[in-house]
């Protein structure tokens, strides 16, 4: 995966970061007038990041978000040293087991666990608070803040490098949103005597996670789950804008169901990966699409014909002469079985001695003209091309 691939879902993040940064640094303080901000801001956020966090069933954005809400309400009505080390420390540590686990989303059963965790622990800190004298306890080097008192920034660290590792490398938008929004808290924390700069990053923190989330749910809309290539709806949205000279390829996996059949659907969908991925590097201003089954499209924006099928014969090519080892657990039980599939061709994904699968693809281009002038009959061409390259021998580019 290139490294632009792997930092592109941190842009979001990492831009309101700055902002915030910037806005803090710069930006002139709130008018007498506007001071009601530095509390509806922050409220506002987090409300609107807990409130998608549910909406579309994201359970780790709902616990810090509540959590980030909870900590802000308590700071606000009871400023005190002993509720800031509290909430420096609780904070991250709730994200941290947030993170440690898989997402299982937001169930009201969950919802109302973690809710319930959340009062207990602001019903534990004001009972402490209350009726234990703790000052000798707050005075401890782990413990003593402001600013963020040692243990808070151990938990922070932790929560953090749980959650990139969790994410790595593939990150989801989720999976760095968090982070970036537990980040944003520590600036908070740090800088909770300043009142604006305080509710400035506690709503810099909301708001990266109502972005996160938002472009988690699109991410998921326009990306095919198994291959991580954009799917048939990006690519209707990017056949509404073409204008123009433009290039359509259609790509098919050769004698993929008499494989599928053979070695089952989970060395299948390593097939798919192995394609999709090969298809993904695709130079001269291509993208790949997952189409459907084990079906893909290229597309390229600008290009005529003659200037695509170099691109294409490249990356059939690469195709062709990558080798990609079995990992499936559904090895056949008898040795001579097991030796007949290892050597079996079926002229297209051959399986070798060495335990490892060739792949080839079939690919169909076209392009407009005047007979093929939307970009449907560009597409039904394509596809008539693609036939004609598996009735001719399949491992080969028609037009």
């Amino acid at each position: 995966m290139h490294f632009i691939e792997v930092l592109r879902p941190a842009w979001p993040a990492a831009t309101i970061l700055a902002a915030a940064v910037l806005a803090a640094w710069l930006g002139p303080p709130l008018p007498e007038t506007l001071s009601g901000l530095r509390t509806l801001a922050p409220y506002g956020a987090l409300v609107a990041a807990a409130a998608v966090g549910a909406w579309f069933n994201r359970g780790r954005a709902l616990v810090a978000a509540a959590t980030l809400l909870a900590a802000f309400a308590v700071l606000s009505a009871i400023p005190s040293k002993g509720v800031y080390t509290a909430a420096a420390v609780l904070v991250p540590l709730n994200v941290l087991f947030a993170v440690a686990f898989p997402e299982r989303g937001a169930p009201l059963a969950q919802s109302t666990r973690w809710l319930m965790l959340l009062f207990l622990e602001a019903l534990l800190v004001f009972l402490l608070l209350r009726y234990w004298r703790l000052e000798a306890l707050l005075d401890n080097p782990f413990l003593r803040s402001p600013p963020t008192p040692l243990l808070g920034r151990l938990v922070f660290g932790a929560a953090i490098a749980v959650a990139v590792a969790r994410g790595w490398p593939a990150f989801t938008p989720i999976e760095v949103g968090i982070p970036a929004a537990l980040a944003a808290f520590f600036i908070a924390s740090e800088w909770v005597h300043a009142g604006g700069t305080f509710a400035l990053f506690m709503t810099a923190s909301g708001v990266i996670l109502v972005v996160a989330v938002l472009h988690e749910s699109h991410r998921m809309a326009f990306r095919d789950g198994l291959t991580g290539l954009p799917n048939r709806r990006a690519l209707e949205e990017q056949l509404r804008a073409l204008g123009g000279d433009y290039t359509i390829a259609m790509v098919d996996v050769d004698h993929f169901k008499s494989f599928n059949d053979t070695h089952g659907h989970d060395i299948g969908d390593q097939v798919l990966k192995l394609v999709a991925a090969r298809l993904d590097e695709v130079e001269g201003g291509g993208r790949a699409f997952r189409y459907g089954g084990e079906e893909f499209t290229v597309l390229f924006p600008g290009h005529v014909l003659f200037d695509a099928m170099p691109h294409l014969e490249k990356v059939r090519a690469s195709v062709e002469h990558y080798r990609m080892a079995l990992r499936g657990e559904d090895r056949p039980a008898s040795t001579k079985e097991g030796a007949r599939q290892r050597t079996r061709s079926g002229g297209g994904l051959a399986v070798n001695a060495d335990h490892t699968v060739s792949v080839t693809v079939s690919i169909g281009a076209a392009a407009p003209d005047k007979k093929h002038k939307s970009a449907a009959e560009v597409i039904k061409a394509a596809d008539e091309a693609l036939y004609r390259a598996k009735q001719g021998g399949r491992n080969r580019i028609s037009r």
